[in-house]
């Protein structure tokens, strides 16, 4: 299936019904009095998370979703029908702008997380609710009124803990299939990945983390070259980005450290062009292919040296395995962390402080963790 992350909608959330002005008229019952029923409300245009979903293609060709109008109120205290909303199933991790503005609207991080595109009108009222002591015939009604009208951009930013960064055959694709559940293409020539790919790492039976995998950049990436930068905005969300770099060279006469460290500056470059918050998240630098190199430590210090790497760095070969258990154990631990602290400071911020094995909520008191 062809893979789409930015999609522009119309979503019209249905007229409400008008109310009606009627009076009752039977046989023998003379002066019946008002007896017109309210109209039925608008449907909305509801947005739902659905994770058996991964792409936005359904909407780049259905661009207008309109909802049903109410029915009409009608005499003998009748009301009319309220219209069924329309449901729009979406990809976990799509965000919802105002296509006019810009404004976020929606994130949806979570499966089966609902929310009210367009709400419907309101419905219209009667003349059965005008009546009072001193207007025993009412005439009046109210129409029912128009449902919400607007432009929505929808943009699909996938949902890991941990995504990989590399020019294109860096190795990210058989790294992914490496440690993860992920199948992408892999092939002996530049972007086989054209669209994000997604594997869970499970390190136990209770632990586990998600990585994604992007097509590759390459320098001028932000000017168009290549397959461009967009698709970096599917790691906005991470929090461990692995830069993988190859060691590897084809041409016996190539300086393989320049080489190496022009490409990770420029990466850099492209990454600090796009996003400075990107450029700033927790990089590891992931040294790919050294199973093919003549003196492993030496090619790792020469490089280190070059490119004045001051982070976490590890060598590896992803297509034997060579030092990739170490690898995600310590991502694990890295993300265990993280997550503590997160967890720590949004306990923090309902009033909730941890304190050994006892929580105490401002609130109502300790209770038990």
């Amino acid at each position: 299936m062809k893979f789409v992350d930015e999609a522009t909608i119309e979503v019209i959330g249905g007229k409400g019904g008008n109310g009606a002005s009627s009076f009752r008229r039977e046989k023998f019952i003379p002066k019946g009095g008002p007896d017109g029923g309210d109209g039925g409300h608008g449907g909305n245009v509801i947005a739902i998370a659905d994770r058996n979903i991964n792409t936005l293609i359904d909407y780049r060709y259905a661009r207008k979703h309109m909802a049903r109008n109410g029915e009409h109120g009608r005499g003998s205290d009748q009301y009319g029908a309220g219209a069924e909303d329309i449901v729009l199933r979406m990809p976990v991790g799509t965000i919802i702008f105002d296509a006019e503005t810009n404004e976020e609207l929606f994130d949806l991080t979570q499966n089966k997380q609902t929310a009210v595109l367009a709400a419907g009108g309101a419905a219209g009222i009667g003349n059965i609710h005008f009546k009072s002591s001193v207007n025993r015939a009412p005439k009046q009604f109210t129409p029912g009124k128009e449902g919400d009208q607007r432009k929505l951009r929808l943009e699909l930013r996938v949902l890991a803990d941990v995504g990989l960064l590399g020019m294109p055959n860096a190795g990210k694709s058989t790294l992914i299939s490496r440690i993860s559940n992920a199948r992408p293409k892999i092939a002996d020539y530049p972007f086989t990945t054209l669209h994000p790919n997604l594997g869970v790492v499970r390190t136990s039976e209770s632990r586990s983390f998600v990585v994604a995998d992007i097509p590759g950049l390459i320098e001028g990436a932000s000017e168009g070259a290549g397959l461009g930068h967009l698709f970096l905005r599917h790691l906005n969300r991470t929090r461990i980005l692995l830069h993988l770099v190859d060691m590897s060279s084809l041409d016996p006469d190539e300086d393989t450290i320049t080489r190496a460290v022009k490409e990770m500056k420029a990466l850099e470059g492209e990454l600090k062009k796009y996003d400075e918050d990107l450029f700033n998240k927790p990089r590891w630098l992931i040294l790919n292919k050294l199973d093919v190199v003549t003196d492993p430590v030496a090619t790792e210090k020469a490089f280190l040296k070059a490119s004045r790497w001051k982070g976490p760095v590890y060598s590896i070969s992803a297509l034997a395995g060579d030092g990739t258990k170490q690898l995600i154990w310590d991502l694990q631990d890295a993300l265990d962390a993280a997550r503590e602290i997160e967890q720590r400071e949004q306990d923090i911020a309902a009033g909730v402080f941890v304190e050994e094995d006892r929580r105490f909520d401002a609130t109502r008191g300790p209770t038990e963790s």
